[in-house]
Protein backbone atom coordinates (compact mmCIF):
# COMPACT_ATOMS: atom_id res chain seq x y z
CA UNK A 1 0.00 0.00 0.00
CA UNK A 2 2.91 2.11 0.58
CA UNK A 3 4.19 1.75 -2.69
CA UNK A 4 0.64 2.61 -4.19
CA UNK A 5 1.08 6.24 -2.24
CA UNK A 6 3.94 6.96 -3.75
CA UNK A 7 3.28 5.95 -7.14
CA UNK A 8 0.17 8.00 -7.16
CA UNK A 9 1.79 11.30 -5.36
CA UNK A 10 3.01 12.75 -8.68
CA UNK A 11 -0.54 12.39 -10.14
CA UNK A 12 -2.30 14.35 -7.14
CA UNK A 13 0.08 16.86 -6.01
CA UNK A 14 -0.27 19.17 -9.06
CA UNK A 15 -2.07 22.60 -9.03
CA UNK A 16 -4.51 20.90 -11.24
CA UNK A 17 -5.63 18.65 -9.61
CA UNK A 18 -5.69 19.90 -5.87
CA UNK A 19 -8.11 23.44 -7.31
CA UNK A 20 -10.45 20.51 -8.85
CA UNK A 21 -10.05 18.97 -5.54
CA UNK A 22 -11.09 22.34 -3.56
CA UNK A 23 -13.70 23.15 -6.18
CA UNK A 24 -15.39 19.64 -5.76
CA UNK A 25 -15.56 20.25 -1.90
CA UNK A 26 -17.04 23.86 -2.16
CA UNK A 27 -19.72 22.54 -4.86
CA UNK A 28 -20.35 19.07 -3.33
CA UNK A 29 -21.34 21.39 0.16
CA UNK A 30 -23.45 23.82 -1.64
CA UNK A 31 -24.92 21.02 -3.32
CA UNK A 32 -25.42 18.97 0.38
CA UNK A 33 -27.07 21.92 1.63
CA UNK A 34 -29.83 22.60 -1.34
CA UNK A 35 -32.52 20.85 0.13
CA UNK A 36 -33.01 17.62 -1.91
CA UNK A 37 -30.08 17.69 -3.90
CA UNK A 38 -26.76 15.26 -2.53
CA UNK A 39 -23.28 14.09 -3.82
CA UNK A 40 -25.34 11.60 -6.61
CA UNK A 41 -26.76 14.50 -8.20
CA UNK A 42 -23.45 16.59 -8.11
CA UNK A 43 -21.33 13.43 -9.36
CA UNK A 44 -24.02 12.82 -12.26
CA UNK A 45 -23.46 16.48 -12.96
CA UNK A 46 -20.35 16.81 -13.33
CA UNK A 47 -19.48 13.47 -15.21
CA UNK A 48 -19.05 15.08 -18.58
CA UNK A 49 -16.46 17.87 -17.09
CA UNK A 50 -14.97 14.54 -15.69
CA UNK A 51 -14.97 12.97 -19.18
CA UNK A 52 -12.35 15.67 -20.59
CA UNK A 53 -10.06 15.25 -17.42
CA UNK A 54 -6.93 13.26 -16.78
CA UNK A 55 -7.87 10.37 -14.46
CA UNK A 56 -6.69 11.60 -11.31
CA UNK A 57 -7.91 15.52 -11.69
CA UNK A 58 -11.24 13.96 -12.38
CA UNK A 59 -11.32 11.18 -10.21
CA UNK A 60 -10.53 13.79 -7.57
CA UNK A 61 -12.93 16.27 -7.78
CA UNK A 62 -15.67 13.66 -7.88
CA UNK A 63 -14.83 12.28 -4.83
CA UNK A 64 -14.43 15.55 -3.40
CA UNK A 65 -18.30 16.55 -4.58
CA UNK A 66 -18.96 13.16 -2.67
CA UNK A 67 -17.13 13.82 0.61
CA UNK A 68 -18.74 17.64 0.64
CA UNK A 69 -22.03 16.80 -0.91
CA UNK A 70 -21.99 13.93 2.19
CA UNK A 71 -21.16 16.42 5.10
CA UNK A 72 -23.40 19.64 3.94
CA UNK A 73 -26.75 18.03 3.91
CA UNK A 74 -25.70 18.44 8.05
CA UNK A 75 -25.55 22.45 7.34
CA UNK A 76 -29.40 22.68 6.81
CA UNK A 77 -30.40 19.88 9.16
CA UNK A 78 -28.48 21.94 11.84
CA UNK A 79 -30.04 25.31 10.60
CA UNK A 80 -33.49 24.96 9.78
CA UNK A 81 -33.91 21.53 10.61
CA UNK A 82 -33.99 20.36 7.19
CA UNK A 83 -31.83 17.72 6.19
CA UNK A 84 -29.81 18.28 2.81
CA UNK A 85 -29.38 14.68 2.09
CA UNK A 86 -31.34 12.03 3.43
CA UNK A 87 -27.85 10.87 5.39
CA UNK A 88 -28.51 13.83 7.63
CA UNK A 89 -31.47 12.81 8.53
CA UNK A 90 -30.42 11.32 11.77
CA UNK A 91 -28.12 14.93 12.50
CA UNK A 92 -31.37 16.36 13.29
CA UNK A 93 -32.01 14.72 16.48
CA UNK A 94 -29.33 17.22 18.41
CA UNK A 95 -28.18 19.40 15.58
CA UNK A 96 -31.15 21.85 15.44
CA UNK A 97 -31.85 21.44 19.40
CA UNK A 98 -27.83 22.75 19.73
CA UNK A 99 -28.90 25.64 17.24
CA UNK A 100 -32.15 26.32 19.38
CA UNK A 101 -29.90 27.21 22.27
CA UNK A 102 -27.60 29.77 20.07
CA UNK A 103 -24.96 27.21 19.46
CA UNK A 104 -25.50 26.64 15.62
CA UNK A 105 -21.42 27.94 15.19
CA UNK A 106 -20.55 24.51 17.35
CA UNK A 107 -23.04 22.64 16.03
CA UNK A 108 -21.51 23.13 12.32
CA UNK A 109 -18.35 23.15 13.53
CA UNK A 110 -18.16 19.94 15.31
CA UNK A 111 -20.32 18.26 12.30
CA UNK A 112 -17.72 19.62 9.16
CA UNK A 113 -14.89 18.36 12.08
CA UNK A 114 -16.72 15.14 13.08
CA UNK A 115 -17.12 14.42 8.79
CA UNK A 116 -13.62 14.67 8.08
CA UNK A 117 -12.16 13.23 10.88
CA UNK A 118 -14.61 10.68 10.47
CA UNK A 119 -13.52 10.52 6.47
CA UNK A 120 -9.86 10.41 7.14
CA UNK A 121 -10.36 7.56 9.56
CA UNK A 122 -12.27 5.80 6.61
CA UNK A 123 -9.51 6.61 4.80
CA UNK A 124 -7.25 4.94 6.44
CA UNK A 125 -8.80 1.80 6.42
CA UNK A 126 -9.54 2.38 2.96
CA UNK A 127 -5.84 2.35 2.46
CA UNK A 128 -4.25 0.12 4.84
CA UNK A 129 -7.28 -2.48 5.43
CA UNK A 130 -9.58 -2.69 2.16
CA UNK A 131 -8.30 -6.24 1.64
CA UNK A 132 -9.46 -7.65 5.04
CA UNK A 133 -12.81 -5.44 4.73
CA UNK A 134 -13.72 -6.38 1.51
CA UNK A 135 -13.05 -10.32 2.04
CA UNK A 136 -15.68 -9.62 5.06
CA UNK A 137 -18.03 -8.18 3.07
CA UNK A 138 -17.74 -11.03 0.10
CA UNK A 139 -18.72 -13.81 3.01
CA UNK A 140 -22.17 -12.02 3.77
CA UNK A 141 -24.69 -13.65 1.95
CA UNK A 142 -28.92 -13.28 2.05
CA UNK A 143 -29.10 -14.90 5.62
CA UNK A 144 -26.02 -12.16 6.81
CA UNK A 145 -28.11 -9.28 4.86
CA UNK A 146 -31.45 -10.00 6.58
CA UNK A 147 -29.81 -10.26 9.82
CA UNK A 148 -27.89 -6.74 9.48
CA UNK A 149 -31.44 -5.46 8.30
CA UNK A 150 -33.12 -6.38 11.45
CA UNK A 151 -30.32 -5.37 13.53
CA UNK A 152 -30.88 -1.96 11.91
CA UNK A 153 -34.75 -1.62 12.37
CA UNK A 154 -33.97 -1.73 16.55
CA UNK A 155 -32.90 1.38 16.23
CA UNK A 156 -36.16 3.14 15.83
CA UNK A 157 -36.85 2.22 19.38
CA UNK A 158 -33.79 4.22 20.75
CA UNK A 159 -34.40 6.90 18.02
CA UNK A 160 -37.99 7.31 19.01
CA UNK A 161 -37.47 10.75 21.13
CA UNK A 162 -38.90 9.55 24.25
CA UNK A 163 -42.06 7.21 22.84
CA UNK A 164 -40.68 3.37 21.55
CA UNK A 165 -44.21 2.75 20.93
CA UNK A 166 -45.13 5.72 18.36
CA UNK A 167 -41.38 4.95 17.13
CA UNK A 168 -42.40 1.54 16.65
CA UNK A 169 -45.68 2.62 14.48
CA UNK A 170 -44.20 4.90 12.01
CA UNK A 171 -41.61 2.51 11.93
CA UNK A 172 -44.36 -0.17 10.76
CA UNK A 173 -45.61 3.03 8.56
CA UNK A 174 -42.08 3.26 6.87
CA UNK A 175 -42.15 -0.80 6.44
CA UNK A 176 -45.23 -0.62 4.92
CA UNK A 177 -44.43 2.34 2.10
CA UNK A 178 -41.38 -0.20 1.46
CA UNK A 179 -43.72 -2.55 -0.03
CA UNK A 180 -45.29 -0.41 -2.81
CA UNK A 181 -43.70 -1.21 -6.31
CA UNK A 182 -42.73 -4.44 -8.39
CA UNK A 183 -42.14 -7.86 -5.78
CA UNK A 184 -38.37 -8.61 -7.15
CA UNK A 185 -39.36 -12.16 -6.98
CA UNK A 186 -42.76 -12.82 -8.60
CA UNK A 187 -42.89 -9.19 -11.10
CA UNK A 188 -46.24 -8.52 -9.52
CA UNK A 189 -47.21 -5.11 -8.69
CA UNK A 190 -48.08 -3.99 -4.99
CA UNK A 191 -49.85 -1.25 -3.71
CA UNK A 192 -49.49 0.50 -6.66
CA UNK A 193 -52.93 1.25 -8.03
CA UNK A 194 -52.64 1.07 -11.46
CA UNK A 195 -50.12 3.91 -11.62
CA UNK A 196 -46.80 3.57 -13.37
CA UNK A 197 -44.97 5.88 -11.18
CA UNK A 198 -45.19 3.87 -8.32
CA UNK A 199 -43.96 0.38 -9.76
CA UNK A 200 -40.66 1.80 -8.35
CA UNK A 201 -41.88 2.76 -5.00
CA UNK A 202 -42.34 6.21 -3.81
CA UNK A 203 -38.75 8.26 -4.45
CA UNK A 204 -36.60 7.85 -1.35
CA UNK A 205 -35.60 12.05 -1.77
CA UNK A 206 -39.05 13.26 -1.91
CA UNK A 207 -40.00 11.21 1.30
CA UNK A 208 -37.57 12.94 3.14
CA UNK A 209 -37.69 16.30 1.65
CA UNK A 210 -41.43 16.19 2.17
CA UNK A 211 -41.48 14.40 5.47
CA UNK A 212 -38.83 17.03 6.78
CA UNK A 213 -38.62 20.28 4.80
CA UNK A 214 -42.17 20.31 3.60
CA UNK A 215 -43.21 19.73 6.98
CA UNK A 216 -40.99 22.05 8.46
CA UNK A 217 -42.32 24.65 5.58
CA UNK A 218 -45.84 23.93 7.19
CA UNK A 219 -45.13 24.18 11.12
CA UNK A 220 -43.10 27.67 10.31
CA UNK A 221 -46.71 28.84 8.27
CA UNK A 222 -48.65 27.99 11.47
CA UNK A 223 -46.07 29.98 13.95
CA UNK A 224 -46.62 33.58 12.03
CA UNK A 225 -43.79 36.10 12.38
CA UNK A 226 -43.22 36.75 9.06
CA UNK A 227 -41.66 39.91 8.89
CA UNK A 228 -39.20 38.92 11.97
CA UNK A 229 -36.49 39.57 12.13
CA UNK A 230 -34.49 36.02 13.97
CA UNK A 231 -32.02 36.55 16.65
CA UNK A 232 -29.27 34.40 15.69
CA UNK A 233 -25.25 33.78 17.43
CA UNK A 234 -22.81 35.56 15.18
CA UNK A 235 -21.57 32.88 12.97
CA UNK A 236 -17.46 33.03 12.64
CA UNK A 237 -14.67 31.56 11.09
CA UNK A 238 -13.09 29.62 14.59
CA UNK A 239 -11.68 26.42 14.93
CA UNK A 240 -12.79 25.88 18.43
CA UNK A 241 -14.49 22.80 17.10
CA UNK A 242 -11.39 20.72 17.18
CA UNK A 243 -10.94 21.47 21.09
CA UNK A 244 -14.21 20.69 21.59
CA UNK A 245 -14.06 17.58 19.66
CA UNK A 246 -11.29 15.78 21.59
CA UNK A 247 -13.49 15.12 24.43
CA UNK A 248 -15.55 13.19 22.28
CA UNK A 249 -12.48 11.00 20.69
CA UNK A 250 -13.74 7.77 21.64
CA UNK A 251 -17.07 8.13 20.35
CA UNK A 252 -15.44 9.79 17.02
CA UNK A 253 -13.54 6.88 16.63
CA UNK A 254 -16.01 4.12 17.42
CA UNK A 255 -18.68 6.42 14.68
CA UNK A 256 -16.50 6.34 11.87
CA UNK A 257 -15.81 2.93 12.12
CA UNK A 258 -19.49 1.54 12.17
CA UNK A 259 -19.85 4.12 9.33
CA UNK A 260 -16.62 2.35 7.29
CA UNK A 261 -17.53 -0.73 8.34
CA UNK A 262 -21.18 -1.17 7.25
CA UNK A 263 -19.99 1.43 4.25
CA UNK A 264 -17.99 -1.74 2.90
CA UNK A 265 -21.39 -4.12 3.23
CA UNK A 266 -22.71 -2.78 -0.58
CA UNK A 267 -26.03 -1.53 -0.26
CA UNK A 268 -26.30 -0.52 3.64
CA UNK A 269 -25.53 2.85 3.07
CA UNK A 270 -24.77 6.24 5.33
CA UNK A 271 -27.88 6.52 6.47
CA UNK A 272 -28.07 3.46 7.96
CA UNK A 273 -24.66 3.70 9.19
CA UNK A 274 -25.76 7.34 10.63
CA UNK A 275 -28.68 6.15 12.57
CA UNK A 276 -27.04 2.79 13.49
CA UNK A 277 -23.62 5.19 15.14
CA UNK A 278 -26.16 7.34 16.74
CA UNK A 279 -28.21 4.54 18.84
CA UNK A 280 -24.60 2.80 20.48
CA UNK A 281 -23.29 6.77 20.91
CA UNK A 282 -27.06 7.31 22.98
CA UNK A 283 -26.58 4.14 24.43
CA UNK A 284 -23.29 4.28 25.57
CA UNK A 285 -24.06 8.13 26.80
CA UNK A 286 -24.71 9.48 30.52
CA UNK A 287 -28.11 10.50 31.42
CA UNK A 288 -27.11 13.81 31.92
CA UNK A 289 -25.57 14.40 27.99
CA UNK A 290 -29.11 15.15 26.96
CA UNK A 291 -29.31 13.25 24.16
CA UNK A 292 -31.91 14.66 21.80
CA UNK A 293 -31.80 17.69 23.65
CA UNK A 294 -28.63 19.30 21.54
CA UNK A 295 -25.65 16.87 22.94
CA UNK A 296 -22.41 17.15 21.03
CA UNK A 297 -22.01 13.35 21.34
CA UNK A 298 -24.74 12.93 18.48
CA UNK A 299 -23.92 15.55 15.94
CA UNK A 300 -20.54 13.84 16.19
CA UNK A 301 -21.78 10.30 15.86
CA UNK A 302 -23.90 10.77 13.09
CA UNK A 303 -21.22 12.87 11.19
CA UNK A 304 -18.16 10.75 11.93
CA UNK A 305 -20.21 7.84 10.23
CA UNK A 306 -21.57 9.55 7.34
CA UNK A 307 -18.18 10.45 6.01
CA UNK A 308 -16.49 7.18 6.90
CA UNK A 309 -19.08 5.53 4.90
CA UNK A 310 -17.53 6.66 2.31
CA UNK A 311 -14.23 5.38 2.61
CA UNK A 312 -15.92 1.88 3.34
CA UNK A 313 -18.19 2.21 0.14
CA UNK A 314 -15.05 2.53 -1.79
CA UNK A 315 -13.28 -0.53 -0.68
CA UNK A 316 -15.89 -2.90 -1.83
CA UNK A 317 -15.98 -0.06 -5.39
CA UNK A 318 -12.26 -0.35 -5.93
CA UNK A 319 -11.06 -3.55 -4.86
CA UNK A 320 -14.20 -5.82 -6.40
CA UNK A 321 -15.90 -3.72 -8.96
CA UNK A 322 -19.30 -3.72 -6.23
CA UNK A 323 -20.29 -0.52 -5.57
CA UNK A 324 -20.98 0.37 -2.38
CA UNK A 325 -24.02 2.85 -2.41
CA UNK A 326 -25.27 4.68 -5.51
CA UNK A 327 -22.46 7.36 -5.35
CA UNK A 328 -19.77 5.34 -5.93
CA UNK A 329 -21.96 3.67 -8.99
CA UNK A 330 -21.52 6.40 -10.66
CA UNK A 331 -17.69 6.76 -9.41
CA UNK A 332 -16.92 3.41 -10.77
CA UNK A 333 -18.81 4.64 -14.19
CA UNK A 334 -16.81 7.51 -14.40
CA UNK A 335 -13.46 5.55 -13.72
CA UNK A 336 -14.81 2.98 -16.84
CA UNK A 337 -15.12 6.23 -18.95
CA UNK A 338 -11.45 7.43 -17.97
CA UNK A 339 -10.47 3.77 -19.27
CA UNK A 340 -9.83 2.22 -15.90
CA UNK A 341 -11.00 -0.81 -14.69
CA UNK A 342 -11.42 -1.84 -10.61
CA UNK A 343 -10.37 -4.76 -9.41
CA UNK A 344 -7.34 -6.36 -8.75
CA UNK A 345 -6.46 -5.26 -12.20
CA UNK A 346 -6.38 -1.75 -11.29
CA UNK A 347 -3.87 -1.98 -8.17
CA UNK A 348 -1.46 -4.53 -10.39
CA UNK A 349 -1.93 -2.50 -14.09
CA UNK A 350 -2.63 1.40 -12.87
CA UNK A 351 -1.06 1.01 -9.52
CA UNK A 352 -0.66 4.79 -9.83
CA UNK A 353 -3.84 5.66 -10.33
CA UNK A 354 -4.95 3.57 -7.78
CA UNK A 355 -2.76 5.38 -5.14
CA UNK A 356 -4.07 8.45 -6.66
CA UNK A 357 -7.17 8.19 -5.66
CA UNK A 358 -6.62 6.71 -2.27
CA UNK A 359 -4.60 10.62 -1.85
CA UNK A 360 -7.47 12.06 -3.35
CA UNK A 361 -9.68 10.91 -1.02
CA UNK A 362 -7.60 11.77 1.92
CA UNK A 363 -6.40 15.24 0.66
CA UNK A 364 -10.40 16.10 0.00
CA UNK A 365 -10.85 15.38 3.45
CA UNK A 366 -8.09 17.70 5.14
CA UNK A 367 -9.63 20.52 2.28
CA UNK A 368 -12.79 19.95 4.07
CA UNK A 369 -11.86 20.33 7.21
CA UNK A 370 -10.47 23.83 6.71
CA UNK A 371 -12.54 24.67 3.81
CA UNK A 372 -15.94 23.52 5.59
CA UNK A 373 -15.23 25.88 8.82
CA UNK A 374 -13.67 28.72 6.72
CA UNK A 375 -17.45 29.13 4.74
CA UNK A 376 -19.33 28.54 8.13
CA UNK A 377 -20.10 32.27 7.83
CA UNK A 378 -21.73 32.43 4.46
CA UNK A 379 -24.06 29.60 5.63
CA UNK A 380 -24.59 31.23 8.46
CA UNK A 381 -26.51 33.88 6.46
CA UNK A 382 -29.56 31.84 5.45
CA UNK A 383 -30.91 32.07 9.04
CA UNK A 384 -30.30 35.57 8.97
CA UNK A 385 -33.33 36.03 6.04
CA UNK A 386 -36.62 36.97 7.11
CA UNK A 387 -39.48 34.06 7.04
CA UNK A 388 -41.59 35.67 4.02
CA UNK A 389 -37.98 35.60 2.44
CA UNK A 390 -36.24 32.22 3.93
CA UNK A 391 -39.87 30.19 3.33
CA UNK A 392 -40.09 30.83 -0.17
CA UNK A 393 -36.70 29.84 -0.73
CA UNK A 394 -36.80 26.57 0.75
CA UNK A 395 -39.92 25.75 -0.85
CA UNK A 396 -38.54 26.36 -4.17
CA UNK A 397 -35.35 24.42 -3.46
CA UNK A 398 -36.49 22.33 -2.51
CA UNK A 399 -39.12 21.76 -5.17
CA UNK A 400 -36.48 22.34 -7.54
CA UNK A 401 -34.41 19.69 -5.87
CA UNK A 402 -36.93 17.05 -6.20
CA UNK A 403 -37.92 17.58 -9.23
CA UNK A 404 -34.76 17.95 -10.90
CA UNK A 405 -33.58 14.26 -9.01
CA UNK A 406 -35.47 12.42 -12.45
CA UNK A 407 -37.62 15.23 -13.65
CA UNK A 408 -40.74 14.13 -12.30
CA UNK A 409 -44.29 16.03 -11.78
CA UNK A 410 -45.34 12.94 -9.89
CA UNK A 411 -42.06 12.70 -7.27
CA UNK A 412 -43.67 16.97 -6.17
CA UNK A 413 -46.85 15.12 -6.17
CA UNK A 414 -45.02 12.37 -3.53
CA UNK A 415 -43.21 15.23 -1.89
CA UNK A 416 -46.85 17.36 -0.64
CA UNK A 417 -48.21 14.16 0.11
CA UNK A 418 -45.87 13.10 2.55
CA UNK A 419 -45.26 16.85 3.89
CA UNK A 420 -48.89 16.73 4.83
CA UNK A 421 -48.52 13.39 6.52
CA UNK A 422 -44.87 14.35 8.17
CA UNK A 423 -47.28 17.54 9.58
CA UNK A 424 -49.99 15.73 10.93
CA UNK A 425 -47.66 12.82 12.54
CA UNK A 426 -45.56 16.27 14.73
CA UNK A 427 -48.47 17.80 15.36
CA UNK A 428 -49.42 14.25 17.14
CA UNK A 429 -46.37 13.19 18.89
CA UNK A 430 -44.89 11.15 16.31
CA UNK A 431 -41.67 10.67 15.47
CA UNK A 432 -40.44 10.55 11.91
CA UNK A 433 -37.46 9.10 11.13
CA UNK A 434 -38.12 5.32 11.77
CA UNK A 435 -40.37 6.32 8.82
CA UNK A 436 -37.47 6.42 6.66
CA UNK A 437 -35.38 3.41 8.44
CA UNK A 438 -38.21 1.42 7.61
CA UNK A 439 -38.14 2.35 3.91
CA UNK A 440 -34.15 2.00 3.60
CA UNK A 441 -34.50 -1.73 5.79
CA UNK A 442 -37.67 -2.62 4.48
CA UNK A 443 -36.53 -3.87 1.18
CA UNK A 444 -33.33 -5.42 2.74
CA UNK A 445 -34.94 -7.19 5.32
CA UNK A 446 -37.78 -8.77 2.83
CA UNK A 447 -35.80 -9.68 0.03
CA UNK A 448 -32.69 -11.13 1.78
CA UNK A 449 -35.21 -13.16 4.40
CA UNK A 450 -37.18 -15.02 1.12
CA UNK A 451 -33.52 -15.50 -0.88
CA UNK A 452 -32.49 -17.18 2.61
CA UNK A 453 -35.60 -19.28 2.78
CA UNK A 454 -35.29 -20.31 -0.81
CA UNK A 455 -32.01 -21.40 -0.15
CA UNK A 456 -32.46 -23.30 3.10
CA UNK A 457 -33.44 -26.98 3.13
CA UNK A 458 -34.53 -26.72 6.55
CA UNK A 459 -36.29 -23.28 6.44
CA UNK A 460 -35.31 -20.85 9.05
CA UNK A 461 -32.70 -22.54 10.59
CA UNK A 462 -30.39 -21.14 8.13
CA UNK A 463 -30.05 -17.90 9.93
CA UNK A 464 -28.77 -20.00 12.26
CA UNK A 465 -26.77 -22.46 11.16
CA UNK A 466 -24.31 -19.68 9.86
CA UNK A 467 -22.02 -18.43 12.25
CA UNK A 468 -22.08 -14.59 11.22
CA UNK A 469 -25.94 -13.97 11.04
CA UNK A 470 -26.19 -16.08 13.88
CA UNK A 471 -24.02 -13.68 15.59
CA UNK A 472 -25.83 -10.93 14.40
CA UNK A 473 -29.52 -12.36 15.08
CA UNK A 474 -27.59 -13.23 18.71
CA UNK A 475 -26.62 -9.14 18.86
CA UNK A 476 -30.69 -8.38 18.68
CA UNK A 477 -32.01 -10.35 20.91
CA UNK A 478 -30.01 -8.61 23.06
CA UNK A 479 -30.66 -5.71 22.17
CA UNK A 480 -33.95 -6.38 22.46
CA UNK A 481 -34.07 -8.03 26.02
CA UNK A 482 -31.94 -4.79 27.08
CA UNK A 483 -34.32 -2.16 25.75
CA UNK A 484 -37.35 -4.08 26.91
CA UNK A 485 -36.02 -4.31 30.31
CA UNK A 486 -35.06 -0.61 30.35
CA UNK A 487 -38.71 0.40 29.89
CA UNK A 488 -39.80 -2.01 32.12
CA UNK A 489 -37.63 -0.38 34.80
CA UNK A 490 -38.71 3.06 33.81
CA UNK A 491 -42.19 2.40 34.19
CA UNK A 492 -42.05 0.83 37.03
CA UNK A 493 -39.71 4.16 38.24
CA UNK A 494 -42.71 6.43 37.19
CA UNK A 495 -45.88 4.26 38.76
CA UNK A 496 -43.54 4.41 42.23
CA UNK A 497 -43.33 8.12 41.62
Amino acid sequence: MFDLILQGAPLLFTMQTMLLIAAGIVGGLVIGVLPGLGPLMGIVLLLPVAFHLPPIPAMGMLIAVYIGGSAGGSISAILLRIPGTPLAAATLFDGYPMAQKGRSQDAIGLSITASALGGLIGGVMLVFFSPMLAAFALRFGPPEYAAMALLGLTTIIVVSEGSAIKGLLTGGLGLLIATIGTDEFTNAYRYTFGNFNLTSGPNIVAVVVGLFAISEFLFQIGGGGFLDTPRLQKLVISFRALRLIASHKVNLVRSALIGTGLGAIPGAGGDVSAFVSYAVARKFSKPEDGYGEGAEGGVVATEAANNGCCGGALIPSLSLGIPGDASTAVLLAALFLLGFFPGPELFRSNADVAGGIFLAYLTGNVILLILGIVLVPFFGTVLKLKKAWLLPIVLLLSTMGTYALQNSVFDLYVMLVFGGLGFLLRRAGYPLAPIIIGIILGPVLENNFRRSLLLSRDGPMIFVERPISATILTVVAIMLCYIVYTLVRSGRQDTAS
